[in-house]
Parts: structure tokens; sequence; C-alpha cells
């Protein structure tokens, strides 16, 4: 199978298990996920299957939303309430002072990654050196809060909408947001509702799909790779350019037809062959990236 699958992760899953178990489901090996989302996190997790694996870093790097629920008064190791907790302080800060704190972090803002995190420092994972105890320095990485909406504030619980760029860790967000109010905060729950087009309420449990599987009905729950460039200009090749395309060279396409620009191109026969970029000077579309091979 080729395409995209709106995975809905469950509690208690990592984004590696939800891969390892559709491996599983539908009997191949070329599956990916496109953000990791922690075991406690549930939500919206974009699965490439087949060619559609190509799709992985481009999906990684798409605009996310999450629901948090946001704890004042407690610290925790990992960010987020099921850590060890470091320190509790009362909350003496007025709904209006969080309200004022929380919307401050929206724009673009340095942050620092959490140890328990998969990201690398010399080539170990932070959260293997987080559990042996170890804390190194992590550099500060620009990431941008672009809205956050508070739905309701009972403190010392805020729940609350966050739209966001890539990379951004909405535990340190509370973490960063406790700090900021001299008490402290930790991440209570998190589901993401949206990774790019990808919306929560289209998601599929791991257990829906094996239905739809025996159903005989999953192919037509899968997006196919072509349609995350239906907003690309569409470049139909004649019969001369066959071998081309076959090869993975660049087309030279005369006139002036083209503007600059991505655009999708399709085969002779109307298989969708992949995103090309036409090189106004050289009169060539130079293949991007390709997904026939």
């Amino acid at each position: 199978m080729d395409g995209i699958l709106n995975i809905y992760k469950e509690k208690g899953y990592t984004s590696h298990d939800v891969v390892a178990k559709l491996r599983g489901i539908l009997k191949q090996k070329k599956i990916g996920h496109t953000g990791t989302l922690d075991p406690d996190a549930v939500g919206v997790l974009p699965v490439c299957l087949g060619k559609a694996t190509k799709l992985c870093d481009m999906l990684t790097d798409t605009t996310k939303e999450y629901r948090a629920v946001l704890l004042l008064g407690v610290e925790t190791d990992t960010q987020d309430l099921g850590g060890t907790i470091l320190s509790e302080h009362p909350v003496t800060a007025s709904v209006e002072e969080v309200e004022q704190a929380i919307l401050s972090f929206v724009g673009p803002y340095e942050q620092v990654p959490p140890m328990y995190s998969a990201l690398k420092v010399g080539g170990q994972k932070l959260c293997d050196l987080a559990r042996q105890g170890k804390t190194v320095e992590r550099k500060a990485r620009r990431v941008e809060i672009f809205s956050i909406s508070i739905h309701r504030m009972e403190l010392p619980h805020i729940e609350m909408t966050v739209s966001c760029s890539k990379g951004t860790y909405i535990r340190t967000l509370c973490h960063d947001i406790g700090q900021a109010l001299g008490c402290g905060g930790a991440m209570e729950e998190l589901t993401r509702t949206r990774s790019g087009r990808f919306l929560l309420e289209e998601g599929m449990t791991l257990k829906q799909v094996e239905q739809f599987r025996d159903e005989g009905l999953l192919k037509e729950r899968i997006l196919p790779v072509e349609a995350m460039f239906e907003h690309l200009p569409q470049y139909r090749c004649p019969e001369e350019f066959g071998n081309a395309l076959k090869n993975g060279n660049p087309l030279k396409v005369s006139g002036n037809s083209l503007t600059p620009g991505d655009y999708r191109v399709i085969g002779p026969e109307g298989d969708f062959v992949g995103i090309y970029h036409w090189e106004q000077g050289q009169k060539l579309l130079k293949p991007k990236k390709l997904f026939f091979l």
C-alpha cells in the first residue's frame, strides 16, 4: 500500500509502537511516522506507507495544533505529570496575570529542548542520558507559537489550544509558562488535534484500521501521495518524455508556458511521477522528489 493514514494514537503507545503494530496489521515493512508523540499523549499521527515514506520529512515540517492542560504550581523532571515531582509552589498569580503570561509566548520563541526527548547530543539520545541521571547542556532552538486560545481556567488548571511550528515541545511551553509566573508548571494532558492537513476527527485507531482491512475498505481511507500536492500546478508529460521520466532525468520543455516554481508532474499514462522544479533560464523541469522509484 502507498499513501498516508491518519492514525489516532492512543495513550500508552509510542509512535514507534504504532509503526510496529501497523507493520503487522498491513503485512508490509515500509512504514514511517511523521512526528513523535509522547506515550501519554494522544491524537493525530500521520503514518506514511510504501512510496509515501519519502514524504515523512515534509510532513514532519508542518504546523501542529494541540489541546493541552497545564497544571501550575508543580515542576517535574519530565515537564509533565508522568515524571518525578521536583518541587511544588503555591499559585499566587491572578487569572489576569496567568492569561498575560501565557499569551506572552505567542510569536517566535527560543525554547530549550527537555532532557526527556528523543533529540541527540553527541550521538546519544537525551532521554537515555536523563534515565542515567545525567543532564547535559542543550542549545535553545527557535520555534514559533502562532496562537494560544485559553478555553478553561480553574487555577491551578488551564486548558488551552496551541498552534505552533515544527519542533515545539508543549511540555516545555508549560514548564516555561510556570517559570514566567514564578510557581512552576507541568503538562497534565496533551492531545494533538491537527498535523498539517490531518485532523483529529478523521483519525483512526489501530483497531479501526484492522476492521477496515477485514472489510476491504482500508484503501478508501488511505490518502494518495499525489493528494498532498493538489495545491501545485500540474504538468502532464508527452509520450516523448517517457524514457527521461523512467530514468529520473530533467525534462527539456520548449516554449514559455511554465512559470517559475514547483510542479506536480504526471506521466503520459496519467500516473503521478513526482515533484519537479521549473528552471526558467535552462528551460528544464528538474526532479525534486520522485515517487515512482
